[in-house]
């Protein structure tokens, strides 16, 4: 990845800093004062809560936040699957696929939403986000456990958890998210 252009089209994430986001990175990094590499990871975290994806501007910004090569960042966001580079829909739905809710069947649960959703089920995107719907408003993925076995499927969808979900259940979660 060229770590000096950006990943998405549009402006670059780091001329885009609002002052809230930057006093909360400036807090963050005063808890790591012994080693502020030890801050890459809170600060992924508030990066991407803020813009919903880390790209090639943030991962420069925060290496050069912290006095790191952009690569000590770049290597965080693309081995922790829960990163992403490019932006996911507007709406994100992360079903579940370990062993719980894949015996409950969470892998027809996620194509069902793909199929439903407009998103080629083959496609996987694990680091630079989710398949985006053709109207942008959802990303299905699928993600390690969601804490919730005993009552599997679980999907996740932006911060709500939607528990038992079956196959029937996929239109009016869908259409909760619609708007």
């Amino acid at each position: 990845m060229d770590t000096h252009a950006a990943t998405s089209s549009g402006p670059k994430q780091a001329d885009q800093i609002p002052a809230d986001l930057l006093a909360n990175i400036d807090e963050a990094v005063t808890h790591y004062p012994v080693s502020k590499r030890s801050a890459s990871l809170p600060l992924l975290h508030l990066w991407q809560n803020h813009f919903g994806f880390i790209d090639a501007s943030g991962v420069n910004w925060i290496a050069s936040r912290l006095d790191l090569e952009p690569i000590n960042i770049l290597e965080l966001v693309t081995f922790y699957p829960w990163f992403r580079q490019e932006a996911p829909g507007k709406t994100i739905i992360r079903v579940c696929r370990t062993l719980s809710c894949a015996l409950a069947g969470s892998y027809d649960v996620r194509e069902k939403f793909c199929k439903a959703a407009g998103i080629d089920p083959s496609v996987s995107g694990h680091h630079h986000g989710p398949p985006v719907s053709p109207d942008g408003k959802y990303s299905v993925e699928f993600v390690e456990c969601l804490a919730s076995c005993g009552s599997a499927p679980v999907v996740l969808v932006n911060n709500d958890l939607h528990e038992d979900v079956t196959e029937a259940d996929i239109p009016n979660i869908l259409n909760q998210y619609a708007s």
